[in-house]
C-alpha cells in the first residue's frame, strides 16, 4: 500500500466486516518495503511523513532509478520525484517509464499525475544563474500539493525588482530565497516578511565564495528572525520543507 488512504480503507474493510483483521494483518506485512537487492523500496513513507519515497538520481545507474521508480508504480505511487538526474540516464529512464524531466534542475516526475495546489509558497532567487537549485525547490512543492509563485532574479543589486514584488512575498505562508555570492537575499526578504524565510545557499560565486560556502555562512549569521538554512545548492530539502510548513495546518485546496 502506497499510501495512509489504503490503509484506512483496509481498516474500514475490518471495520465492517469484509474483511478479517488476520487477513488485513497479513496484507499489511507484505507492504512497508521491498527488497530489490540494490535498494529497500520504502512503500510506508507516506504513511509516515504524509509523501512517498523520493529517488536521488546521484550514483545511480539508469536501470536501478527504473527498478525502483516501476516497483512505486507497481504500487499505485504516483508523481514520484527522482532527483539529480543527468538527461542521459533520464532519457534511459524516459524509454522504460513514464516522465517529466526538467532539464535545468535535473528534475524527472514519475508516473506524472494531477495534484493539488494549496496555500502559496514563494520561491525567490538572487540572479538567473540560480535557477537551478530554486526549480528543484519549486518542482518538489509543486509536487507535494502547493501553490508555488516563482521571483527569479531580484537580487540585492537591484534592490527594486525585489520590493516591485512585495505583495507576492507578504502573501505568502513561506518563502524559499535561493542565492549564492554573499547570500544576502535571505536576509532582505526575512526583513520584509511575517512568515518562514528558508535560506538556500548555492554554489554560485567568483572564488572567495567557496562553492556557495560564503553564501551559507552569510545566511547562517543573518540577523533577520525566522530563517532557517539548508544545506549548499539543496534545493530539494527547501522545497520539502516549505511544502511542510504551508500544510501544516491541514489547509484545504
Amino acid at each position: 500500500m502506497d499510501n495512509k488512504h489504503e490503509i484506512l480503507q483496509l481498516l474500514r474493510q475490518v471495520a465492517d466486516g469484509n474483511t478479517t483483521p488476520e487477513q488485513a494483518l497479513t496484507a499489511l506485512k507484505r507492504q512497508p518495503f521491498e527488497d530489490l537487492g540494490y535498494a529497500k523500496v520504502d512503500f510506508h513513507r507516506s504513511v509516515r511523513q504524509g509523501a512517498a519515497e523520493v529517488i536521488y538520481g546521484a550514483g545511480k545507474t539508469a536501470e536501478q532509478i527504473i527498478g525502483i521508480a516501476r516497483t512505486m508504480g507497481e504500487r499505485g505511487c504516483r508523481n514520484i520525484l527522482i532527483t539529480r538526474l543527468e538527461a542521459q540516464a533520464a532519457e534511459a529512464v524516459a524509454q522504460a517509464i513514464p516522465v517529466d524531466y526538467h532539464p535545468i534542475p535535473r528534475l524527472a516526475i514519475a508516473y506524472p499525475d494531477a495534484h493539488a495546489s494549496r496555500g502559496k509558497i514563494v520561491v525567490a532567487t538572487g540572479g538567473t544563474s540560480d535557477m537551478a537549485v530554486a526549480e528543484e525547490a519549486a518542482l518538489t512543492a509543486e509536487v507535494l500539493g502547493n501553490h508555488v509563485v516563482r521571483l527569479y532574479d531580484v537580487g540585492v543589486a537591484g534592490l527594486h525588482r525585489l520590493l516591485s514584488r512585495l505583495d507576492e512575498l507578504m502573501d505568502a505562508r513561506c518563502v524559499v530565497a535561493v542565492a549564492g555570492m554573499e547570500g544576502a537575499l535571505a536576509s532582505v526578504i526575512g526583513g520584509l516578511v511575517d512568515c518562514p524565510v528558508i535560506a538556500v545557499p548555492t554554489s554560485v560565486g567568483y572564488g572567495a565564495s567557496f562553492g556557495g560556502l560564503s553564501a551559507l555562512l552569510s545566511m547562517l549569521n543573518s540577523c533577520a528572525s525566522g530563517c532557517s538554512v539548508v544545506n549548499i545548492d539543496n534545493g530539494f530539502g527547501a522545497g520539502y520543507l516549505a511544502s511542510r510548513i504551508n500544510q501544516m495546518e491541514g489547509l484545504e485546496d
